[in-house]
């Protein structure tokens, strides 16, 4: 079932082949993206073809971990273990590198979060060899 120590729940991922370096790195605490060696694009979610130019040539490179609030909304009412968790941020993350990612902020007053705040990534362990990447409000 993973680590709830912060509340909210961190399940292990579903790892494909696609997805496992990403994976493999977080157990390191890096956030890796893909870029397309054949026209640039960063990709977000792990895939084996460019979604830009549908290129077989992307590589995996280190993220900064830090991006803006793209959007965002405090979720009040969940069921189960998510409901116990409330109040809670569900988020898209826009990273500096271009992509957006859905995730939490964490470790921050919902009320001080607003679009464009800047964030940086946490690492939650999810007790089965790797973490997911969440967010917290940038000091």
């Amino acid at each position: 079932m993973g680590d709830e120590r912060r509340g909210i729940p961190t399940r292990a991922p579903a790892i494909n082949p696609d997805s496992e370096p990403f994976w493999a790195a977080t157990a390191d605490g890096r956030l890796t993206l893909q870029r397309c060696a054949a026209c640039g694009a960063v990709v977000w979610w792990p895939k084996a073809i460019c979604p830009a130019c549908q290129s077989f040539d992307l590589a995996w490179f280190d993220a900064t971990g830090r991006g803006t609030v793209y959007s965002y909304t405090v979720v009040h009412r969940a069921p189960g273990s998510w409901g116990r968790a409330a109040p809670y941020v569900l988020a898209y993350v826009e990273l500096e590198e271009g992509p957006r990612l859905m995730t939490n902020i964490v470790d921050s007053d919902p009320d001080a979060v607003t679009i464009d705040a800047p964030v940086r990534v946490v690492w939650h362990d999810t007790g089965e060899g790797n973490a997911l990447p969440r967010f917290t409000l940038a000091d």
